[in-house]
This record gives structure tokens, sequence and C-alpha cells, in this order.
């Protein structure tokens, strides 16, 4: 696969009925490759990873050029097809969210990730339908067809009364499928019967957001999910991991949580033939 279209077309397929994308979530190009070198089949970025290693907090503080030129350095670092987080879409208004999808068809990804919550909360549906629909008319005008994942935060953010969280996500995914989105994207949920559930009322992939005290891979794929990722989860432990590392040094003056099992030649051999 050398072509964008090409790319899109097999991150498509890649969530037909049956198939279980798995997306372990990468926040530069050095995570990006070890990504592929591990196997996935795409690369998905994760929008906080992604703003924490360009300096800034998540939630709507990162600007769409820097996301974008970071997504266009993974593409070209990776063989395989990149779908981007772009949060809210980097913008306040649907007009502003087109400008972010043009960035990030031209940057060369395959899909992308736009979330209804803001720096407000969660938006309100026919809201968020329109920046949906401006996603979905500003890549249909590029001739790329970007696989549109919906994400909705109703559970993540425990947005009402719990017993009708399923009722509120369900309406909600409805009219972004009718808005234009090829898929919803459900973070914040790990009960199994909740999961079928959603699989069952939503007409279209979905993506669950996977991390400690989910059901295991195998078991989401006979829930009926289509697709698992894991946010900022990776991001998060390595984090943890230099900043244990970085007390240790400073504190004890000792060195032993700096063992690792990956080595200075394998991460230089994965970015040595780049040309950033």
């Amino acid at each position: 696969m050398t072509s964008q279209l090409d790319k899109t077309a097999a991150f498509r397929a890649m969530h037909a009925p049956g198939a279980l994308l798995v997306l372990p979530n990468a926040w530069d190009v050095a995570t990006a490759r070890l990504a592929e070198d591990a196997g996935a089949a795409a690369v998905a970025t994760t929008s906080a990873g992604v703003a924490w290693s360009l300096g800034a907090a998540d939630g709507d503080h990162l600007g769409r050029d820097l996301a974008a030129g970071l997504v266009a350095r993974i593409v070209a670092a990776v063989g395989v097809p990149v779908t981007a987080d772009v949060e809210g879409g980097y913008a306040p208004d649907p007009a502003g969210v087109a400008e972010t999808v043009r960035a990030i068809v031209d940057a060369g990804a395959c899909g992308i990730n736009i979330e209804d919550a803001g720096p407000a909360g969660l938006r309100d549906t026919a809201e968020h339908a329109e920046r949906l629909a401006a996603t979905r008319e500003a890549a249909t005008a590029t001739g790329v067809p970007l696989f549109v994942n919906a994400r909705t935060d109703v559970y993540l953010r425990a947005v009402g009364d719990p017993a009708t969280r399923l009722d509120a996500t369900l309406e909600r995914a409805a009219a972004y499928l009718a808005a234009g989105a090829d898929g919803i994207f459900v973070p914040g949920v790990a009960d199994a019967d909740t999961i079928a559930r959603l699989a069952e009322g939503i007409d279209a992939p979905l993506n669950i957001m996977a991390g400690p005290g989910s059901p295991p891979v195998p078991d989401l794929a006979k829930l009926g999910v289509a697709r698992v990722s894991v946010g900022a989860s990776i991001a998060l432990s390595a984090y943890a991991h230099a900043r244990r590392g970085m007390r240790e040094v400073l504190g004890s003056g000792t060195y032993e949580s700096l063992a690792s099992d990956l080595d200075y030649g394998q991460l230089n051999g994965l970015l040595g033939k780049l040309n950033p």
C-alpha cells in the first residue's frame, strides 16, 4: 500500500463485521514505529499523548497546526494506515472543524476521531452532529473518504443518571451516524453487559477504549466490539516509568528502575532509516 486512498480503503475494510481492529495508541514517531513493529495493522494517535509530547495539556489546548504536523511525521514514518485523534476538532465551530479535517487529510491520515466533549462539558447532540456533518463534507471534498469515528463521552464523564446513560449514548450514536460518522467510540465502559448492549444497539462499528479492568480483547470481540483502542494508557505508563527513573536517580541515587527490555540499538534501528 502506497497511496493514501489505498490505505484509506484498507483501513475501512478493517472495520468489517467479524473483524476486530486493535489499536495501541501512539503519540510520536517512535511510538508509532513501535506499534507497527509490534504488528499493529494501523496506527492510532492519542490526542492526550500528542498534546503532552508537544508541551500542551489535553483538553482543547493544542493548536491544529502542531497536531497535524505530528500526524504528517507519523504517516511518513510508517507503512500502515494512520487515524488521528483530534479531540473536538481543535476549533469552536463547524467551519473550524472542517479546516482541521482538511489539515489532517493533507497530513496523509486515513481516519479521524472527533469527540463530543468540549471545554464546557458535553456538547448538545445537535451541535456535535453539525460538527460531524462538517467533518464528512470536508473529507468528501478532498476526495479522501476518511473513516470518521465519532466519540461520545456520556459514560466517560458520567453524564446524567446511570440508568439513562445507555439510552443517551444510543441516541447520540444514531444522530452522529445520520450526520455522516462511520463508527461510534464509547470510552468509559468496562461492563460486559453494557458493552454488548451498545454493540447491539449501534448500527455501525463500535470502538471501546480498553485498559486495566476491561474485558480482554478476545472477550470484547465476542461481545460485538469492532475496534479496541487504549487511549492515553500506554503514554501514561511510559511517563510514569520516566518519573520513577528520575525520582530514583535524584533520590536514592540508584538506577534499578532504568532496566529495560528495549535497548538502544533496537529503538535506534526502528528510526535509523527515517528522514525527519
